[in-house]
């Protein structure tokens, strides 16, 4: 139900007074509408001055904000239109009932700007006209002539009156209640004494507290509160020191003016204000000025008890089945509160209860009945109860689905599964210990299946498991056996499972390996076996294999298969051996050309590269006659031809090579053939016609400047035509 009250004086006129700015350009309208029907309230705040969108809040009476009332009756929406730059709010009323009448507001804030609109909203009846008023009896008073019928003292608050000749209810005195009571005690007796704002009583309590000031203009003011059943009539009185003085009543900060609603009476120095036929609007705060003085208070219209109309009844059912406990009360979508054990029960998402409201009739909803729904459950209005026991019995059990031993590889997925006929929670058990859901562990219950799921198996997994199910006597068990084919982890192994030695080295090379149960061992080079002796051997333990190889050879080189079983599998593998060394020396080198002190000298490089490339090449010389090798290049040459140079013209000189790779210097190559540089003569000089004839040319010429080691041996002639 939404009616209630306005908010707290002090709060609301502390907050209009400190931050009140105007940010509404369309403030939202009071309306009336037909039970049933629906209405519109409109808000419109202008953005150009904001960087971001205002924050805006709908409130029914003084503090329930209805954010968490928005469903199949209330919708709250918003849009922006660019070109305008104009937020619009809206707050939709849908098939309104006469208890959504009241008065409400809308808040906007945007940082430290704030603004507030109060509006009413009045929900006729459709099929009947408004009854017309006798003004003349408005002025009567309700109850027999009684002097104080119709006005109701905030002390006597709740404590019910019957003028007709009816037994009395006995008296009881709500404040006394609330001072005395623990504040968690505060909802309930709001609740039990069908207070709707506990919030407004709770404040006008802490201000009975305080000292009241007197007033020079009021010699009597109105109560702090009153409250009036809704339909009835109220007599707010205050009583001036000058009856001259001008007096004007107010509700919500409107000025009330007289009518058939509002009816004025002067007596003296008194001041009556008489509200006929109130209705949840009138639910606000009244004040009242005489002059610069002013004397507030506030009005409460109570809802009439909600009854009982139609009890709940005792039910029995199974665990696991559906259960609707109903009752009916007096009025559409009532105030109901349920009990469960007299421990009150929540509509919340989470919750298992589920509350449904249709009209008068009310519902609690346990979609899947457990033992522990074994209660006797209620139902509180703020006119009466009622209540009922709830059985829950179990259903025979039945496996439909036993458990199934399992074999399982290391890693691989434990998926056990059973079906039982009703839908019960149960523990799972490993070797009598208990199994929590863990990261690892996962539990699952879907109706009338568990399941157990473990992702990757481990060794430690294997045991007997037992499915045990709640309430019952009964257990599922199962075996599960875990088994580890065997495994090479040659990780750490180069690219291709490749293993480089040097050769003359000692090759130990250790794999690791897993399995259960320990795997048997076979290493393999072709079609040989190796045994565990030997200069190349295989090693075994609980957890690893050794090649061994000692004083490693080139012919060691090539493909080794390692190969593991057991009684789960098998694997292999093959790991490639090389043995590398230095290389061989190169071919003889060739002079293929001489000169005064130089020569040209080319090689081909070695025929085995030592199983790592070639670096490049050292090259030496050395006199014939001499055994004292010189070093020509202290860089590698990389290619297979050299210069040697500074030589001596005339002496007989020898070359040879060495390889250099990434192990070492190969042994030197033969020496070459011997060679000695020679210097080129030089041309001869003064070449001259001598004499001609008609068949010979006689020529002469000096003899060259410079004549090498070799000596002259004599002279190539050579002719041409002229100009070819």
């Amino acid at each position: 139900v939404w009616s209630l009250g306005e908010g707290a004086p002090e709060e609301t006129e502390k907050r209009d007074d400190s931050q009140r700015s105007t940010l509404f350009v369309e403030k939202p309208q009071s309306g009336s509408v037909s039970v049933g029907g629906n209405i519109t309230f409109i808000a419109k705040v202008e953005a150009k001055d904001l960087l971001r969108k205002p924050n805006v809040k709908w409130f029914k009476g003084k503090w329930m904000d209805l954010a968490s009332k928005a469903g199949k009756h209330l919708q709250l929406k918003e849009s922006f239109e660019r070109h305008t730059k104009i937020h619009t709010f809206e707050m939709h009323i849908i098939q309104a009932k006469e208890n959504y009448a009241g008065n409400y507001r809308c808040e906007v804030s945007y940082k430290d700007k704030f603004d507030s609109c109060s509006f009413d909203l009045e929900v006729t009846e459709s099929s009947q006209a408004a009854p017309s008023i006798d003004i003349r009896s408005a002025f009567k008073r309700s109850g027999d002539g009684q002097d104080d019928a119709g006005e109701l003292d905030f002390s006597g608050l709740l404590k019910r009156r019957e003028v007709k000749q009816q037994e009395e209810e006995p008296e009881v005195d709500v404040w006394e209640l609330l001072k005395n009571a623990n504040p968690s005690e505060y909802e309930k007796i709001a609740f039990q004494y069908g207070i709707t704002d506990l919030r407004g009583m709770l404040k006008r309590l802490k201000r009975m507290r305080r000292e009241v000031k007197k007033s020079a203009a009021f010699a009597k003011g109105l109560d702090p509160a009153y409250q009036v059943d809704k339909g009835g009539k109220v007599r707010f009185m205050v009583e001036l020191a000058d009856p001259t003085v001008e007096l004007k009543w107010y509700k919500n900060g409107q000025e009330i003016r007289p009518s058939a609603k509002y009816i004025f009476e002067h007596k003296g120095n008194q001041r009556i204000l008489f509200i006929n036929n109130c209705m949840m609007t009138d639910d606000a705060r009244y004040y009242v000025t005489a002059g610069d003085e002013k004397c507030s208070t506030e009005l409460f219209v109570r809802d009439p008890p909600i009854l009982v109309t139609k009890g709940l009844e005792d039910t029995s059912t199974y665990v696991g089945e559906r259960v609707e406990l109903s009752c009916e009360v007096s009025e559409d979508d009532a105030n109901v509160k349920w009990f469960k054990n007299g421990v009150e029960l929540t509509n919340e998402p989470k919750s298992r209860y589920r509350i449904k409201v249709e009209g008068k009739k009310h519902t609690l909803i346990i979609e899947e009945a457990a033992k522990n729904d074994n209660a006797t459950y209620s139902v509180m209005t703020t006119g009466g109860q009622s209540e009922a026991k709830l059985s829950v019995d179990l259903r025979p059990l039945k496996i439909s689905l036993a458990l199934e031993d399992q074999t399982v590889r290391l890693g691989q997925e434990i998926h056990l599964k059973c079906e039982i006929s009703e839908n019960v929670e149960g523990k799972w058990y490993k070797n009598g210990q208990l199994i929590e859901a863990s990261d690892r562990v996962k539990l699952y219950h879907k109706g009338r299946i568990h399941r157990f799921v473990i992702a990757s198996a481990a060794v430690d997994d294997e045991g007997e498991y037992m499915f045990v199910p709640d309430a019952y006597n009964i257990n599922i068990p199962c075996k599960v056996h875990v088994v580890d084919p065997p495994k090479l982890h040659l990780d750490g192994l180069g690219e291709g499972n490749t293993v480089t030695v040097v050769a003359g080295s000692k090759l130990r090379l250790e794999i690791p390996i897993t399995g259960e149960p320990t795997p048997k061992v076979m290493w393999s080079k072709g079609d040989k076996w190796l045994t565990d002796s030997g200069r190349i051997r295989a090693e075994t333990y609980p957890d690893s294999s050794c090649l061994v190889i000692d004083a490693a050879e080139r012919e060691d080189s090539g493909p080794f298969r390692i190969t593991l079983k057991n009684e789960a599998g098998e694997d292999t593998a093959l790991i490639n051996i090389k043995v590398v060394d230095v290389p061989d020396p190169p071919q003889a080198p060739n002079v293929t050309e001489v000169g005064e002190d130089w020569c040209v000298m080319t090689w081909e490089p070695p025929a085995n590269d030592g199983g790592s490339p070639i670096l490049g090449y050292f090259i030496e010389r050395k006199k014939k006659q001499s055994s004292r090798w010189m070093r020509l290049n202290f860089e590698l040459c990389k290619e297979t031809t050299f210069e040697p140079k500074k030589m001596i013209e005339g002496v007989a000189y020898e070359v040879r090579v060495f390889a250099v790779n990434a192990i070492g210097i190969s042994k030197p190559s033969m020496p070459s053939k011997s060679f000695v540089p020679l210097a080129v003569t030089s041309p001869p000089t003064l070449l001259a016609v001598d004499g001609v004839t008609d068949t010979s040319v006689t020529m002469k010429w000096r003899p060259p400047d410079h004549i090498g080691a070799a000596g002259l041996d004599g002279y190539v002639v050579e002719y041409c035509f002229e100009g070819s």
